[in-house]
C-alpha cells in the first residue's frame, strides 16, 4: 500500500487516483480516507486526479504515540502534498479535516493551492471561551473522551446512529450499512490518536489562519449539525475568509457529504469549475 514517511517517522496511508487538476480531501474525527469514497468516485469520474489520506493514528496509517495536534496534522498534510508533488490543488476538508486545511493553508499552501473548501467545519473555534461564549462547554468534549479513551466501541456506536447523521431525528432514514461503515473507520484508529484528537478539534483557535486565507475557499455546513453547530462555526468563519463563500443547507446533518452527496458533490463541482 502507498505510504509517505513524516520526519517522525510515521507512516501516512493515501489514495491517489485519476489525472488531472488534483484534489485533495481532509476527513474528519475518527474517520479515515474511506469516509470520502463517494466524492472521490464523482471527480475522478469527472477528470480530476483525486488523493486522500489518513490522519496519523487513524485508519491504515501508524497508530504513532505523538503528534495529535493541528499543527503536526497540518505538517502531515504538507508532507503528503509534498510527497506527490501537488500543485494548483483543490483542498477539501471536512469538520476536523476544516480545520487541517485552514492550517496548512495558512502555513504550508503558498504557490500550491488554488481553491479550498470547509465543510461542516470546526473553525473558528468551537470550545466554550470567555473570548467564545457561543461555543461548547468544555464538559461536552470531556464526555467524547471518556467514552473515547474507555468504552470506545460503543461510544462510536452511538454517535454513529444518532447525530452525526442526523438518524436521531424524527422521519430519518437510517441506513445501516453508512452506520456500520462509520464504526468501522472509526475501530481502525488508535484510541490514544482519537483521544488526544479531540483537543485538537476542539480548542484549537483558527482565527489567524482564516485571516490569512486570500484564495477562493467555500464555506458548505448544514443548519441541523448537531456535531458542529453552525451558529459558532461557519457562520463567523465567512466573516474572517478575505474571499469566502457560504452556503448554507436546511435541515442537513453533520455528515452531508455521505447522506446528500448528491446534492454536495455537483455544488462541490461547480464551485471548482467557477
Amino acid at each position: 500500500m502507498p505510504f509517505v514517511r513524516t520526519e517522525d517517522g510515521t507512516e501516512l496511508y493515501y489514495k491517489d487516483w485519476g489525472d488531472g487538476q488534483p484534489i485533495v480531501f481532509h476527513h474528519g474525527w475518527p474517520l479515515s480516507a474511506d469516509d470520502w469514497d463517494a466524492q472521490m468516485m464523482f471527480f475522478v469520474q469527472h477528470g480530476y486526479r483525486v488523493v486522500a489520506y489518513d490522519r496519523r493514528g487513524h485508519g491504515r496509517s501508524t497508530q504513532s504515540s505523538s503528534g495529535h495536534d493541528m499543527d503536526t496534522y497540518a505538517a502531515d498534510a504538507a508532507a503528503v502534498v509534498d510527497h506527490l508533488d501537488l500543485r494548483d490543488a483543490i483542498h477539501i476538508g471536512h469538520s476536523t479535516g476544516g480545520g487541517e486545511v485552514a492550517r496548512y493553508v495558512a502555513r504550508h499552501g503558498a504557490g500550491r493551492v488554488a481553491k479550498a473548501v470547509l465543510i461542516s467545519s470546526v473553525p473558528p473555534l468551537m470550545l466554550k471561551t470567555d473570548a467564545n461564549p457561543g461555543g461548547l462547554p468544555i464538559e461536552v468534549f470531556d464526555s467524547f473522551r471518556e467514552g473515547t479513551g474507555f468504552n470506545r466501541a460503543q461510544f462510536f456506536l452511538d454517535v454513529a446512529s444518532g447525530p452525526f447523521y442526523g438518524f436521531n431525528r424524527p422521519g430519518a432514514t437510517v441506513s445501516q450499512g453508512v452506520i456500520r461503515n462509520w464504526w468501522r473507520q472509526g475501530m481502525m484508529g488508535g484510541a490514544k490518536a482519537h483521544y488526544e484528537g479531540i483537543k485538537a478539534f476542539s480548542e484549537t483557535d483558527f482565527t489567524e489562519d482564516l485571516k490569512a486565507i486570500e484564495i477562493p475557499t467555500l464555506v458548505m455546513h448544514g443548519d441541523d449539525d448537531q456535531v458542529v453547530p453552525i451558529a459558532d462555526a461557519s457562520l463567523l468563519t465567512i466573516k474572517l475568509l478575505k474571499n469566502g463563500t457560504l452556503k448554507v443547507y436546511p435541515g442537513y446533518p453533520h455528515g452531508m457529504c455521505t447522506t446528500h452527496a448528491d446534492v454536495i458533490n455537483p455544488d462541490l463541482l461547480a464551485f471548482i469549475q467557477s
